[in-house]
């Protein structure tokens, strides 16, 4: 296999370990690097794999049926990948203060559906950063936090 199709099948990976039904937290420990940047416009930067399970744990926590899901094959090109997704959930368990927009207090009963672009950079089977460009706009009008003209 090239370093592109090894660099998609570990993006590929993260996405359904990481992003999908579930979280399985030991994908964090073995395919992120220990310093790996995690970047949303909806929510402040994480840093490092510890800040990123605490993320992750309290998205779950906050919206259980949380799940993402690729709409297009993966591309790569050298240490990058970029897929472009959809997803979202409900907002049915404690309130929520990470989004950049406001928070939300518990169990709110509304629902997101959204999608977005991310680059994925990886270095050495590790990925080293995750930054996206997502529907913020709808995310945040579906959640109650930005009110649409």
């Amino acid at each position: 296999m090239s370093l592109q199709d090894d660099n998609k099948a570990i993006v590929g990976r993260w996405f359904t370990d990481f992003w999908g039904k579930t979280s399985d937290l030991r994908v964090i420990d073995e395919i992120a690097a220990p310093d790996m940047l995690l970047k949303y416009s909806l929510h402040e930067p994480r840093k490092g794999r510890d800040d990123i399970k605490a993320f992750i744990t309290d998205f779950r926590e906050a919206f259980p049926d949380l799940n993402f899901w690729g709409t297009a094959d993966l591309i790569a090109d050298g240490d990058y990948v970029v897929g472009q997704w959809e997803g979202g959930g409900t907002h049915s368990g404690p309130a929520f203060k990470d989004f950049l927009g406001g928070g939300l207090p518990a169990k709110t009963g509304r629902k997101l559906h959204f999608t977005g672009v991310t680059v994925l950079k990886l270095r050495d089977g590790k990925i080293t950063e995750e930054i996206g460009l997502d529907d913020g706009v709808t995310a945040l009008t579906q959640l109650g936090l930005l009110r649409t003209a």
